[in-house]
């Protein structure tokens, strides 16, 4: 049975509000709380992906809001380049599960051109659609097995093979605390993905350190800062990115 990217659309919306309404019904005596933040990046690079071009080439702003009630938590993310004018709205639920698990459902666009260019947001049409739906399983890390895990398949949208059949873009990456403020990260693509990670067949794609620090200036403000020097093996390409946590 065939479904449609306008359906698709639906049903995670609905996901979206059932799990609101869960919340509502599930929340604790002091309710949900909404947070808001941004990060600010000296180039936009997304698992081990350099965004070329006006997207990624110069310092990007990305902003976050959510809404955290229980287990349940729903949220906007976007990046907007100082230059060029291509912007991203991604948008996800995610579940928190017991022993450190969490399944998250992420609805990408990275395709919003502030020109007009690019497929409209709201264009969810199967061949036309800039939307890319992703799931994803992760695995936080505990004190007796720090090591995270986090398998991510896209299963819907703009993630074709040549042939035009959907790659089902699959990216596995594990990461590894060396120390308090400094973690090893590697990540996969684990097929064919010629439109997100470039690949043909499995391929490291993502390998690295972050390093993060806090800049104390008073005794009531400090401001998080991190560092992330990588590599993409399979791309044969570096990077090296700066943030502030705003």
């Amino acid at each position: 049975m065939k479904v449609s990217y306008k359906t698709m659309a639906k049903c995670l919306l609905s996901a979206v509000l059932v799990t609101v309404a869960v919340s509502a019904v599930a929340q604790d005596s002091k309710g949900g709380s909404f947070s808001v933040g941004a990060d600010l990046v000296s180039s936009y690079v997304w698992r081990g992906v350099a965004q070329e071009g006006s997207r990624g080439g110069s310092p990007n702003i990305q902003p976050t809001v959510s809404y955290t009630n229980g287990a349940f938590s729903i949220g906007a993310w976007g990046s907007y380049a100082f230059s060029g004018n291509v912007k991203e709205v991604d948008l996800y639920a995610t579940l928190s599960l017991p022993s450190a698990f969490s399944f998250t459902i992420t609805d990408y666009n990275w395709n919003n051109g502030n020109d007009g260019s690019g497929p409209r947001y709201f264009n969810y049409k199967k061949d036309e659609t800039g939307h890319v739906f992703e799931g994803t399983l992760a695995y936080g890390g505990t004190k007796s097995f720090p090591v995270s895990i986090a398998w991510n398949t896209i299963f819907a949208g703009a993630d074709k093979k040549t042939d035009g059949d959907n790659a089902f873009s699959t990216y596995l990456e594990l990461g590894y605390p060396i120390a308090s403020n400094v973690k090893a990260f590697l990540g996969a693509s684990l097929f064919d993905s010629p439109g997100i990670y470039g690949n043909t067949g499995f391929s490291v794609v993502n390998l690295g350190l972050k390093v993060s620090k806090e800049i104390k200036f008073s005794d009531s403000f400090s401001l998080p800062v991190y560092g992330i020097i990588g590599a993409n093996p399979q791309a044969e390409k570096a990077f090296f990115v700066a943030g502030i946590t705003l």
